[in-house]
């Protein structure tokens, strides 16, 4: 009794893969890591923060007193953290933290802040995934920047490196680096 086996492929197709997986994420851009290298971002001082609404939709106008009222509420979650400056526009807020023995780091403080908004808000996607950040280091660099903020609406672009400029020299004073 013999039977005779025969193979048919009906629909199956092998594929090559096109490229090693590594490569494949070359064609997207690499995030640039913004924070300073070795700075200590649980450390005393002032930080100017702008946090940007996800595709830039104008969330903030919407829910302005509710951002408000938890910007507000930060101080008192956070011992040592006081707001300095902050205003909000319909894309993204500008803020001022100051840290006063706080005890956590910077990014602790905006996570908690944007958590609370998304949560209350209940919009999906409410923020955008990162924030930016600036160390400020001197008085002369914190008064510009309360400028900024409050002629935010007029000023297209602030120039950092303009705020630590010498004025005997022209150069520009570095942040500390370990």
């Amino acid at each position: 009794m013999s039977s005779k086996i025969t193979a048919r492929f009906v629909g199956v197709q092998f594929i090559e893969p096109a490229e090693p997986a590594e490569s494949r994420f070359e064609i997207y851009p690499k995030r640039k890591n913004i924070r300073l290298r070795y700075y200590d971002y649980k450390s005393d001082g002032y930080y100017f923060i702008t946090i940007c609404c996800f595709n830039f939709k104008p969330n903030l106008s919407k829910y302005q007193e509710v951002l408000k009222k938890i910007l507000e509420y930060l101080p008192e979650r956070f011992l040592g953290l006081k707001i300095d400056y902050f205003v909000l526009m319909p894309t993204h807020l500008h803020v001022i933290f100051v840290f006063e023995g706080c005890g956590v780091s910077l990014g602790e403080v905006v996570r908690t802040y944007k958590a609370l908004v998304a949560n209350k808000t209940r919009v999906k996607n409410f923020w955008q995934r990162n924030y930016y950040e600036h160390v400020i280091r001197n008085e002369k660099a914190l008064l510009k920047i309360r400028e900024y903020i409050k002629n935010n609406p007029d000023i297209l672009k602030i120039k950092f490196e303009e705020f630590y400029k010498d004025n005997e020299t022209g150069l520009i004073n570095q942040p500390p680096t370990k």
